[in-house]
């Protein structure tokens, strides 16, 4: 890991409050999928951590949602950029036949670069994404360019399959004994109690980012404590108590 000042490329809003930047740094040679970074939003003090969507030869690209006063800043950056990373543990690449990644809302991100690693190993990439209507939809086409099977759900039934991506897993009788999933933790615990193998990334309120405040902490199937941000934000599936 390693702080730097990175450059922003671009920072555009790409559906409903959803804004995607692409930053150069020099980080970029070390982010994996499923890892985050943590951002400087002046004149706020502590850092918006955010996971890294996709990673080029001397880029990353994040994407973000408008949540409160310091992401609705990071709409107005440009220009020199504090950041802090990559942090956390990202998701493991198996080698497997067929995967489906399952993300909601802002938890869709990740799984980006997760699937662009899994094609990579010709495996067959399946990708659910649940959103609460379709105003709200982003990356469909671009998971589709990648060379993945897409299917849509929507909580209002406006696009895809109604309701979720549960639904639209069984609307569309995709069979699989591989997840990978990040997204809002009623998705992720359906997704853990229907899945038995694979990988669930949380999202949590992570102040440091590297573990200390202990801000982030939830158990395990044993009682131990784990740090989102620095034994996650990707667990195995059955492993954390959702």
């Amino acid at each position: 890991m390693r702080q730097e000042i990175a450059k922003i490329l671009s920072n555009e809003e790409i559906s409903k409050d959803i804004y995607k930047m692409e930053i150069e740094c020099g980080l970029a040679q070390e982010a994996k999928p499923g890892q985050f970074i943590e951002i400087t939003v002046p004149p706020f003090f502590l850092r918006r951590p955010i996971s890294i969507s996709e990673i080029k030869e001397n880029t990353i690209v994040i994407i973000y949602k408008i949540l409160g006063e310091g992401t609705k800043k990071m709409t107005e950056m440009s220009g020199d950029l504090d950041i802090f990373g990559p942090l956390g543990h990202g998701f493991e690449i198996e080698n497997k036949d067929h995967v489906v990644l399952v993300g909601g809302g802002v938890g869709v991100p990740p799984l980006f670069q997760t699937a662009k690693e899994y094609l990579k190993n010709g495996t067959n990439v399946d990708v659910v994404l649940g959103f609460n209507d379709k105003e709200t939809i982003f990356y469909e086409e671009e998971f589709k360019a990648l060379g993945c099977h897409v299917y849509i759900a929507t909580m209002d039934g406006s696009y895809g399959s109604k309701g979720t991506v549960i639904n639209a897993i069984e609307d569309n009788q995709i069979k699989t004994d591989f997840v990978c999933s990040c997204g809002p933790l009623p998705m992720l615990k359906a997704v853990q109690n229907t899945f038995e193998a694979g990988y669930i990334s949380l999202e949590a309120r992570m102040a440091c980012g590297m573990g200390a405040c202990m801000g982030c902490v939830v158990k395990d199937q044993e009682g131990h404590s784990l740090r989102v941000c620095k034994d996650g934000p990707v667990f195995p599936i059955g492993k954390v108590v959702l």
